[in-house]
């Protein structure tokens, strides 16, 4: 991905091929789901975005292949944009600033966009957000989907991490090398924007993003994570769902 934007011909057509070759990505294979089952893939290179949009039950695997990734995630609820991703809260109400297992990315009506059902890397970040040039990234993505510069929210970012000092220090804590991943598993249709690039305390260069998604609709009823927040946000977002759901019906 270049630097020089797309305000010239020549950026433009160097962001379009590279666009163009991360859409011809070879979905790996994956050892624990069945190629069939796999309903979008893409490889983002380092410097690039993409943006797609998810139904209720897909599962989605970010893959750090050469352990240099910086993945800076955004979601937006599909059918009700306005509604998105909420990091405070997502920090907030499960009590906890660090992502592992089994946590929450809340929208900021209390509603569970997303679960992290699964993680190798460890090493992720909800405090610092993108650099400029990962804002600019997802703003193209988000142009992608009809979206304005004012709906580029704070983001999460997997695969380089950052920690808190005793003192109140931000400090960057690296990321946990080749072949880690991460899966989210989706309870809301959202519109989902990454951008891979460089974590602001970690300016190291990006190397491959590999994004997976398939089908796994009959997880949303095997999560195990019984806090009692977390069940209530999930009340909250079942009784979104149902409601949309008959209105669709009507």
């Amino acid at each position: 991905m270049t630097d020089q934007g797309t305000s010239s011909t020549a950026g433009a057509r160097a962001h379009a091929r590279a666009q163009a070759a991360a859409a011809n990505f070879v979905v790996p294979e994956l050892a624990d789901v069945a190629a069939s089952r796999v309903t979008w893939a893409q490889r983002i290179p380092g410097g690039g975005y993409a943006n797609v949009v998810l139904g209720r039950g897909t599962r989605i695997r970010f893959a750090d292949p050469d352990g240099a990734a910086c993945a800076h995630l955004l979601l937006l609820r599909a059918d009700a944009p306005w509604e998105r991703l909420n990091v405070a809260d997502t920090v907030k109400v499960p009590w906890q600033a660090y992502l592992s297992t089994g946590h929450p990315l809340l929208s900021d009506q209390g509603r569970v966009l997303a679960t992290l059902v699964a993680d190798t890397s460890g090493q992720h970040d909800t405090l610092c957000g993108p650099t400029a040039a990962g804002r600019e990234q997802l703003r193209l993505a988000g142009v992608k989907q009809g979206l304005e510069p004012r709906d580029i929210a704070p983001t999460v970012s997997f695969f380089r991490g950052a920690r808190v000092e005793s003192d109140g220090a931000l400090v960057a804590s690296g990321g946990s090398g080749p072949g880690g991943s991460i899966d989210l598993l989706v309870h809301l249709p959202v519109v989902l924007l990454v951008a891979n690039a460089p974590h602001p305390l970690d300016d190291r260069p990006t190397t491959d993003l590999d994004l997976v998604a398939w089908s796994a609709s009959n997880e949303l009823n095997t999560l195990t994570n019984a806090d009692p927040e977390y069940l209530r946000a999930i009340d909250n977002t079942e009784s979104a769902w149902t409601a949309r759901t008959l209105e669709a019906r009507a």
